[in-house]
This record gives C-alpha cells, sequence and structure tokens, in this order.
C-alpha cells in the first residue's frame, strides 16, 4: 500500500466558488461574520481576496484593499482547527508582499478590542497600535471598539 502525496498548503487567489468553503470558516470564527455579499463585492470590486488552501480544502482566507499609497486589510481568517501553526501570518506576509509591490508605503487593519491574540500577532510582525475606533464592532449586547493598527512599509 503507497501512500498519497499530500499537496503543500498553498495561497491562492479567491474565486467565487470558494465562497461556501470560505462561509463556513467565517461563521466558525466570528459572531458577527460577513456575508456572502460582502466576499462577493470584494472579488467583483478587484479587491486582493487570497484563500488558504491544501488538497483543495480552504483553510483560511483574508481580503486587503490598495488604494493610492495604502492598503488596508479588511478581513483575515483561518480555520479554528489550523490557527496557531503560523498560517495567520504566513496569509498577513503575503499580503505584505503584495502591498509592498504596488509600492504602498503603509497597511491599516482593524481588529476587536477583545482579540488580543490577533492584535499580539500583529504586533510581533510590525504593526503598531495607532488609535481606536469606538464601537466599531457590533457584539454581544452592543458595540466593541476597534483597534487600528500599522504598519509601515
Amino acid at each position: 500500500m503507497s501512500a498519497q502525496p499530500q499537496e503543500s498548503p498553498k495561497i491562492r487567489q479567491m474565486l467565487e466558488r470558494d465562497l461556501d468553503a470560505i462561509m463556513l470558516i467565517e461563521k466558525e470564527v466570528f459572531l458577527f461574520p460577513w456575508t456572502r455579499g460582502n466576499f462577493e463585492d470584494s472579488i467583483s470590486s478587484r479587491y486582493h481576496c487570497y484563500i488558504l488552501e491544501m488538497d483543495k480544502f480552504i483553510f483560511g482566507y483574508g481580503v486587503m484593499t490598495i488604494n493610492l499609497d495604502e492598503a488596508h486589510i479588511l478581513t483575515l481568517s483561518v480555520a479554528s482547527a489550523w490557527q496557531r501553526a503560523g498560517w495567520g501570518e504566513k496569509l498577513i506576509q503575503h499580503f505584505i508582499s503584495l502591498a509592498k509591490e504596488h509600492h504602498m508605503n503603509s497597511i491599516f487593519l482593524e481588529v476587536r478590542k477583545s482579540n488580543l491574540g490577533a492584535a499580539k500577532l500583529y504586533e510581533q510582525i510590525g504593526f503598531k497600535k495607532i488609535g481606536f475606533r469606538p464601537e466599531y464592532y457590533p457584539a454581544m449586547g452592543g458595540r466593541e471598539d476597534a483597534i487600528i493598527m500599522a504598519l509601515a512599509l
């Protein structure tokens, strides 16, 4: 009996046919997920939409915009079973490379004030806390502040 070689995980452009798998992760990871329409709009607007995939199994994704001289990561997620294994960082590094290729000066993102793990990862990569957006995110029983973070390129 011979073992089948497994494909290495890769990052590739997000396609509309990926949205069912993306929505499963979105609903698993976020209490207030993006809608399918948010992803469809991002793809049709030609945002930089990428997925993490292995053997046709999607386990992460992210969306970034590029405007003038700055980029903005709008969403980024890795399925729970794949978290804390470096995949989020790999995807962020992919977006950093894209931003540099497009001659951006900086990348911005928002993270929930309560999402300490993500904020720590962003800081380890080099993002700096530059401000807050009060009541930016929906939350159980109200709204939650966002921490604004930036990375100079």
